[in-house]
């Protein structure tokens, strides 16, 4: 019983392939569509600059890429750019529908137009569309179909054609076109010369590319009629066995890819690798990636990719790395095994192994085990699933890993026969190694490790290790034989096992290289390297230096199979690796050696606040020259909020295993982490001068040269210089003025306390006088309060003698009347005699006399000076005066003088007339102030 199997036949290995391209393995193409891009569908003529920047003629204007943003140019009449070169002078010339000019930084970085328009003659300017511009000793020349226009210096000369002109370019340092009727012509010392022997080239045919040639020659496409060869005796027609497929290709342009080889542009097939025989080496086209087979334009680039300008979209063939893939068939199965056998490569997408065994091959699939013989897999064993083939020291021992154990076949006489079943031991035997001792080693990822001894003849002792034989975990253990020992890939590192102690141990020599990162696979190259898969990702430990180096492979991360890891190292140049749709082929030679020099650039600079602003396109220089910041640093005020910085390398092909770091020197110093991230925003930075740096590393950790971007952030208005300035010259007017108001301040301070020392002084003053007069006041008031005391006796004296009087004058009276009655003549004589002493004057005087004296020692001499003043008073007036000036009544003043109110009344005005007083004075006034 069989079943069919594919083989491919593996070129390379064969001795008359060693330098061809290996038809098997494809490169990897990125796709850029006009979404990712933003430009038009479709793109002219493609260029690149020394600093590695691509740049696209495309349907909506010039398109630049720099490996991670892309950037639209419009020409200022909006239409499509069909052409585009560089001159040595950095200028890109690009030419439209009625419109040419250049591109140049402007001050800012970024690309500005400058039309050329104004130097064609007026009956010029409508030329149409520009096809093709060639920079050509130090003149710049424009193609179209009716004119080819020379540009010296600001000068524009027109050469006309017979017919039309088709085609234009320089190759072999000679500049070429094509006149439609008349055929290739080169320029020669100012002319356009006919190439001689050009009958090979029939039909009109347009030319659409030329590509040197070892020895002067040049390869010269057609549109249809093919390739042709360009030597000193004229053109030529290659002998081609393929010429049927140029036929029906339509080149439309072509370019030198490396040393050897050719890349043509088709309009049906894709992209064509030739030889510089001409023979067709590879074709990639829209089943190996491409967006659609319509080329218009290739570049080979500084690092060996083919970027391709499609009909519709961009795509980049990264035709120089070292990691292409294997899709066998264009199936989209699983890589399980490969095997280069008698110069055959086998690859199996549906089985699990693949064995050779002394000139035998065998299969291990899931219906059992098969050896494979003319193109055909013939069944040995069916009973079980084959994980895999062993032998055994002896070679003459085959130790099968099935679904269910181990079985053990003889090889005797070129012929497999099963032997044995090893009993008591059915664990499903994915990972089997054998050491120098016969031991089997069995790994099972959730069962643990087992050691199978042989006693004897097909019987074995089984031991089992797990997490308390040394293992971190009974877990993800995986068995593998490197470097002649046995090793466990673990989820903590690689473990060894020590044949001493019966026991595994971890590895203290792998533990320096790996450290203690999960491993799921392990594999030892011919040449001794160590291929291992952590996750998802591969890399390699080269031994190949005194120093163990450590390389990871990212083109190839989260691109394995998992689960059923698969690394083939065949030799240094060959390394097949299991992925999720087919294989991956490494050339590990070429990718150690194929590392370039990367460089990084700040890409743009972007400020934002209440709007945004370009500060930086990408530009220090013209774009040939290398892109180091002049002194000029731009000044930023201070209302923008936000910086932002974008940046990238100039790999293309390898662009996903770049890393940066960067830094803002005059805000943080320290380098950020490593990461993938191509853009960084700053906000409201101080004020200050500042220079931000980066720096890319490749898979490798090899590292670029620092870019930088310098620039100052003003400070706020309020705090310039000119602002500090008037400050301080304010603050020496708010000075002075202060100084001004305090000294006026302390003048008025000083006025307002002389004056408030007057005042406490006048106060002092009227509260000393105010004591004084309320002690006089007091004085006045005890003397008052003295006089009126006085007064009151004095009053109460004279009321006494009043009443004396009225008593003495009752007692006359009573006396008188009692005489009346009497008899006694005697009696009559004795009350005589007393009322005689009773109505005495001369005691009434010296009462008089006494209170005189009395009157006048409380009221200061009054009598005295009042008598001194008025000397005709008499002694009753006296006395009235002396009533009146105790303010006594007129009831009171008659008792004490002893006569009517009416007497007192006549008194009071005799007295006012002997005074001398007016009418309009008041007696008790005028009296009171003597």
């Amino acid at each position: 019983m069989f079943i069919k199997f594919f083989k491919i036949l593996f070129f390379c290995l064969l001795p008359v392939w060693v330098v061809a391209q290996n038809t098997i393995a494809l490169p990897e193409v990125s796709n850029y569509s006009k979404q990712i891009y933003g430009g038009g569908l479709q793109n002219w003529k493609i260029r690149q600059d020394k600093n590695s920047i691509i740049y696209f003629a495309n349907n909506e204007g010039l398109l630049t890429y720099n490996g991670k943003y892309w950037n639209l140019y419009p020409l200022p009449n909006k239409t499509i750019v069909h052409s585009i070169e560089i001159a040595e002078n950095g200028r890109i010339y690009v030419g439209g529908q009625d419109e040419v000019g250049y591109f140049t930084p402007a001050s800012n970085g970024k690309l500005e137009f400058h039309s050329l328009l104004q130097l064609f003659p007026e009956d010029r300017k409508s030329f149409g569309d520009m096809w093709d511009i060639v920079s050509f000793d130090k003149d710049i020349f424009f193609r179209t179909t009716k004119g080819i226009y020379k540009l010296s210096g600001n000068k524009i000369t027109v050469y006309n054609p017979q017919s039309e002109w088709i085609y234009m370019a320089k190759c072999q340092g000679k500049l070429y076109a094509q006149d439609v009727m008349i055929g290739l012509m080169v320029w020669e010392n100012g002319y356009w010369r006919l190439v001689d022997n050009q009958e090979a080239l029939k039909n009109n045919d347009p030319i659409t590319g030329m590509v040197p040639l070892p020895g002067e020659k040049i390869m010269v496409a057609t549109l249809r009629a093919g390739l042709f060869s360009l030597d000193s005796k004229g053109l030529h027609s290659m002998a081609l066995g393929n010429r049927e497929l140029f036929n029906d290709a339509r080149i439309y342009a072509a370019t030198t890819v490396n040393n050897t080889q050719i890349g043509l542009a088709t309009s049906a097939n894709g992209l064509i690798i030739v030889d510089h025989e001409g023979n067709i080496v590879q074709k990639i086209a829209k089943g190996e990636g491409l967006q659609n087979n319509n080329v218009l334009s290739l570049l080979a680039d500084l690092q060996g990719n083919i970027w391709l300008g499609l009909d519709n979209g961009i795509d980049m063939i990264a035709y120089n790395s070292a990691v292409k893939t294997i899709n066998p068939l264009q199936q989209n199965g699983s890589g399980y095994t490969a095997l280069i056998h008698q110069d055959n490569l086998y690859i199996g997408t549906t089985t699990w192994t693949l064995a050779a065994i002394q000139e035998k091959l065998l299969l291990g699939h899931h219906e059992g085990a098969f050896e494979i013989k003319s193109n055909a897999a013939f069944k040995i064993r069916g009973n079980t699933g084959f994980w895999n083939f062993n032998t055994l020291p002896n070679e003459s021992t085959i130790v099968a890993g099935t679904y269910k154990g181990l079985e053990i076949f003889g090889l005797n006489n070129n012929e497999i026969k099963h032997t044995v079943n090893i009993p008591d031991f059915l664990e499903s035997s994915r990972y089997i190694a054998i050491d120098a001792e016969n031991n089997i080693w069995v790994s099972h990822p959730y069962h643990g490790i087992f050691k199978l001894a042989p006693k004897q003849a097909g019987v074995y002792s089984v031991q089992k290790f797990t997490d308390s034989s040394g293992l971190p975990s009974l877990l993800n253990n995986h068995i593998f034989k490197i470097k002649e020992q046995i090793v466990a890939a673990t989820t903590k590192g690689i473990y060894i096992y020590n044949k001493k102690t019966n026991l595994f141990e971890a590895s203290g020599y792998y533990k320096n290289i790996l450290g203690n990162q999960s491993i799921r696979y392990l594999k030892e190259s011919p040449a001794g390297n160590l291929w291992f898969i952590h996750d998802k990702n591969l890399s390699v430990v080269d031994f190949s230096s005194t120093k163990p180096e450590l390389i990871p492979i990212p083109e190839l991360n989260n691109k394995i199979l998992s689960g059923f890891e698969f690394v083939y190292p065949y030799n240094e140049s060959n390394v097949f690796v299991g992925g999720e749709k087919g294989f991956f082929l490494i050339n590990y030679q070429k990718y150690k050696n194929n590392i370039h020099k990367i460089v990084v650039q700040v890409r743009t600079v972007k400020i934002s606040g209440s709007k945004d602003s370009l500060l930086f396109g990408g530009y220090f220089q013209e774009v040939n020259k290398a892109q180091l910041q002049s002194k000029k640093i731009p000044s930023l005020a201070s209302g923008w909020k936000t910086i932002r910085f974008e940046y990238s390398s100039n790999v293309f092909s390898d662009a996903v295993d770049l890393q940066y770091s960067y830094r803002l020197k005059g805000f943080d110093d320290k380098w950020s982490d490593w990461s993938s991230r191509t853009e960084k925003e700053y906000s409201n930075l101080d004020a200050g001068n500042y220079t931000f740096e980066v720096k890319v590393r490749n898979n490798i950790n090899n590292e670029s040269a620092v870019a930088g971007f310098s620039f100052k952030m003003l400070p706020p208005w309020y705090i310039t210089r000119v602002a500090l300035v008037f400050y301080f010259l304010l603050i020496l007017v708010a000075l002075f003025i202060l100084y001004k108001w305090l000294k006026r301040k302390f003048r008025m301070q000083q006025q307002r306390y002389e004056m408030e020392q007057v005042r406490l002084k006048y106060i002092h003053d009227l509260e000393q006088n105010k004591t004084k007069n309320e002690i006089t006041e007091l004085q006045n008031e005890k003397l008052e309060a003295d006089l009126s005391f006085k007064n009151a006796e004095l009053a109460a004296a004279a009321m006494h003698l009043v009443k004396k009087g009225e008593l003495l004058t009752k007692i006359k009276k009573d006396l008188s009347q009692v005489t009346k009655d009497m008899r006694n003549p005697e009696t009559i004589a004795a009350i005589k005699q007393v009322v005689k002493k009773v109505g005495d004057d001369d005691k009434l005087d010296e009462e008089w006399e006494t209170f005189a004296r009395h009157f006048d020692a409380v009221h200061s001499d009054y009598l005295t000076n009042l008598k001194n003043k008025h000397t005709n008073l008499t002694s009753n007036e006296l006395k009235l005066c002396a009533n009146l000036r105790m303010n006594l009544s007129t009831k009171e003043i008659a008792q004490l003088m002893n006569i009517s109110v009416r007497g007192v009344e006549i008194s009071r005005y005799r007295l006012r007339k002997k005074l001398g007083i007016s009418s309009e004075i008041n007696l008790f006034d005028y009296l009171i102030k003597i």
